[in-house]
């Protein structure tokens, strides 16, 4: 089982990042689902091998929103 969460500081909201819209995007690839609010959200799966992606894709998530 895949628990994931995300935390954005005060800051990082101010600046558009939006933790809900990360886990959302990166949930899938562990086959499962969340959401939560802009400074923290969370998301569970089943699919401990797409760990590794999601981390990659979270990452890209976070500079595509500072953009």
């Amino acid at each position: 089982k895949v628990n994931l969460i995300v935390m954005a500081t005060d800051d990082a909201v101010a600046s558009g990042v939006h933790a809900g819209n990360i886990v959302k995007k990166i949930a899938p690839m562990v086959g499962g689902g969340g959401g939560g609010r802009p400074n923290m959200a969370q998301a569970g799966g089943k699919n401990a091998a797409g760990i590794a992606d999601c981390l990659a894709a979270g990452v890209e998530e976070v500079k595509a929103q500072l953009q």
